[in-house]
Parts: structure tokens; C-alpha cells; sequence
């Protein structure tokens, strides 16, 4: 099993949060330094609201998760709170956790800030992650055996596939197209026709089908004829 240990780890460090070690570890050992990293909200006596991260404003991210026209909110559910849920996860994981996972997140931790001012730690936010994201099952590799097998797979000889169409060997191809032998032979190496090859093999396959059309009348007509 592949928890999102990778992805968890690197936006641990983002966060400023030291002695990180592998998710597999028990969740009575989850707890780790931090450099004041907190995400802060505050609303003023207008109504305005503030949320800030590192002591930095928390970008809305409408760009990829356009919720709410109005901002952030908390305190209940709704667009704001939901913006809001997107926003901090996208801030420590990845939009696709953060999308998947914000109404859950808005639901168990934004819908309780009902204060004007709240402070959220960073080390809170992911171990709502840990506890919460589903795991992925790391897919099994393919054997290296099979991936040279597909890497020595030839692709489909473009003269072979020709003659074989129509019927007849390279050398009467040759013929056909009033070349040497050999430079049939060097296209069939190279598996590649030149334009003028390939144009010349056009005609010679039209010709071919109305020459069997008009065989195929002349007998009729001497069926005709002959009853």
C-alpha cells in the first residue's frame, strides 16, 4: 500500500513543521515541531474577513475552485466555509485532495469556527488529512521483462504488408514498379516506401481493381452470349 506519503511530507516541510517521518508511523506519534505556521482567521465589526496563513493572506484559489462570490466564511455551511475548506487543504496537499475531500472538511472543522478570530495550526489541518484522506493502492509495476518485450515488438512491415495484399513477392513488386530487386529489399529494411514507391503502387492497385472490373464484365458478356 501507497499512503500519500510523498505528497504529505513535502507540503509538511512548505509548512515549516521538522522531524517528519513516513505517514505509516502510529498516530500517538503524530507530533512534530512547528515555526508558528497557523492559519488565522478574523472578521471585523463590518462583516469583512481576513484569513491569513504564516502570517501571509490565504489565496482564494478561484482560478481552480470558484465556490463562493463573496470570499471566505466560517462558522456554518455554505459557499464561503466551502471556499474556505478548499483553500487550507490546497494549502498543505494537492486541488485534487482539496477538491474531493473540502465539503467533509468544512463539514468536521470549518463549520466549528464560530468565533470572529480562530487559530488553526497546521499540524491540526494534517492530521485531518491523515486520518480522513483515503489511501491509494499503488498499482503493481510492470515487469521490466514485459516492457522490453513492447520495447524489441517490431512495428508492421509496410512492404511485407503490401505484398502480402496484394499477393506477390518483393521481387514481383519490383518487376511491377520497374526497380532492382535490391531497392525493394532496402525499403523493406528501412520499413519505409518513398513517395514516388508509394505513388506508383497506388496506381498499380487501381489498375489491378478496374482490370478485374472489366474481366469481370467481359465474362458476364460472354455468358450472355453464350446462353
Amino acid at each position: 500500500m501507497l499512503f500519500i506519503d510523498s505528497l504529505l511530507l513535502k507540503r509538511k516541510r512548505q509548512a515549516g513543521i521538522t522531524n517528519i517521518t513516513p505517514l505509516r508511523y502510529k498516530r500517538n506519534n503524530m507530533a512534530v515541531n512547528m515555526n508558528n505556521h497557523v492559519f488565522k482567521g478574523h472578521k471585523t465589526l463590518l462583516g469583512s474577513k481576513y484569513v491569513t496563513y504564516a502570517e501571509v493572506e490565504l489565496p482564494l484559489r478561484y482560478d481552480i475552485f470558484p465556490k463562493s462570490s463573496s470570499g471566505f466564511d466560517w462558522g456554518h455551511i455554505g459557499s464561503g466555509p466551502m471556499q474556505l475548506a478548499f483553500s487550507m487543504l490546497c494549502q498543505l496537499s494537492d486541488k485534487d485532495i482539496a477538491s474531493e475531500y473540502a465539503s467533509k472538511f468544512t463539514q468536521d472543522v470549518i463549520k466549528k469556527l464560530n468565533s470572529r478570530d480562530w487559530i488553526l495550526s497546521a499540524t491540526d489541518v494534517l492530521k485531518w488529512i491523515d486520518e480522513n484522506v483515503e489511501r491509494i493502492q499503488e498499482q503493481e509495476p510492470e515487469p521490466v521483462v514485459q516492457i522490453v518485450k513492447k520495447m524489441k515488438k517490431k512495428k508492421t512491415n509496410v512492404v511485407k504488408s503490401i505484398c502480402a495484399e496484394l499477393g506477390i513477392t518483393q521481387k514481383h513488386l519490383a518487376e511491377i514498379l520497374e526497380v532492382p530487386e535490391g531497392t525493394v529489399s532496402s525499403w523493406a529494411v528501412k520499413n519505409e516506401i518513398p513517395r514516388l514507391g508509394k505513388k506508383a503502387i497506388e496506381f498499380y492497385t487501381i489498375n489491378t481493381k478496374n482490370q478485374k472490373i472489366v474481366d469481370s464484365y467481359k465474362d458476364f458478356i460472354h455468358l450472355l452470349q453464350a446462353s
